[in-house]
């Protein structure tokens, strides 16, 4: 009798090691902090499913996915025709939350919340704007007393989403920006230094007076940087946000084309945040084990049944109702 129960407990366990599924994954650092409470959160609930999400960088997130490094990647740009041609993996796009980039900086003796204006930062960025008390700084911002200081611009030194976000946005409101600079998830800085992933920037803004730098909303607010507005299509300086990135992509959802592939930077709408975005993750269309397929599937169901709801809590916005309607439809699609 002994036996048979301990070939009983021995066959379930079996089972369970058999069923147990590990699934590595990683890219986009914009979409690294709810990935992870994702990733957690389900693992408890399913622990027969280990998610493991790198913050590596979206261009790392594309290549990595591609060529079936990782069994699925994540990022803030959505991938080229031509990159999905030379792909090794035939990856589909599956949007996950949206999110807001925003302009970090530290000046010493200005609190107040500054105004930036596009072109403004795209002149930062070319090197051309220097001081803080440039006049056309000081025009956006009336009322602040500003400082004769150097600006120190910091960017990101890794192929990066959030990258491809800010420059698509500075390419939309500056010609300068998109004749020699252009947008990609890597470009060639014209000023500043680099610094790797949000994580990267955000602790060298925290560590250089005189600096300014680019970051997702969430690495704003749990470092405790001082963001501020910029200036939407409609005139309206705008502060980034749940509800504002909400606005922005209010237009997308009801014209999104059937591969997700879209951008919402400079959206019109006075409550629109400008420098909005959609995050995706890049999944194998047919998985080469099937069970990690129904593994992801699981994932990626419980993501819009629980995860959303979860998404205004660290700075981002969930995918509009019409969306997540389409993203259910392209889930039940997957091998």
């Amino acid at each position: 009798m002994k036996l048979k129960w301990i070939a009983a407990v021995l066959t379930v366990m079996m089972a369970g090691v058999a069923g147990a599924q590990n699934i590595n994954s990683g890219g986009s650092t914009f979409a690294y902090p709810i990935m992870s409470k994702w990733t957690s959160e389900y693992a408890q609930a399913h622990p027969n499913v280990k998610i493991n999400y790198q913050s590596l960088g979206s261009g790392a997130g594309i290549k990595q996915a591609s060529e079936g490094t990782l069994d699925f990647g994540g990022s803030d740009m959505p991938m080229t025709d031509q990159q999905l041609a030379e792909a090794k993996v035939k990856l589909m796009h599956v949007p996950t939350v949206l999110g807001a980039v925003v302009p970090i900086y530290n000046i010493p003796g200005v609190s107040k919340t500054l105004n930036f204006s596009g072109d403004v930062m795209a002149d930062i960025y070319l090197g051309k704007i220097k001081m803080w008390n440039d006049p056309r700084i000081v025009k956006d911002n009336p009322g602040v007393s500003l400082p004769s200081k150097a600006i120190v611009p910091v960017y990101r030194s890794e192929g990066s989403g959030t990258t491809f976000i800010f420059t698509d946005y500075l390419s939309k409101v500056s010609p300068d920006w998109k004749a020699n600079v252009g947008s990609n998830t890597s470009v060639r800085w014209p000023a500043g230094i680099g610094a790797k992933g949000n994580e990267g920037v955000s602790g060298m803004v925290r560590q250089e007076p005189g600096s300014m730098g680019y970051v997702e909303l969430i690495y704003a607010l749990q470092n405790k940087i001082d963001y501020g507005t910029v200036k939407n299509q409609a005139g309206k300086f705008v502060l980034g946000s749940a509800d504002s990135v909400t606005a922005a992509a209010a237009g997308a959802a009801k014209t999104m084309p059937a591969d997700y592939r879209v951008s919402i930077t400079n959206a019109p709408g006075a409550a629109s945040y400008p420098i909005s975005s959609f995050t995706w993750l890049l999944i194998p269309k047919q998985f080469a084990d099937p069970a990690k397929g129904v593994a992801m599937k699981g994932f990626l169901q419980w993501m819009l049944d629980h995860g959303e709801g979860e998404a205004s809590g660290l700075g981002y916005a969930p995918l509009p109702v019409q969306v997540q309607a389409m993203v259910k439809k392209t889930i039940a699609t997957m091998k």
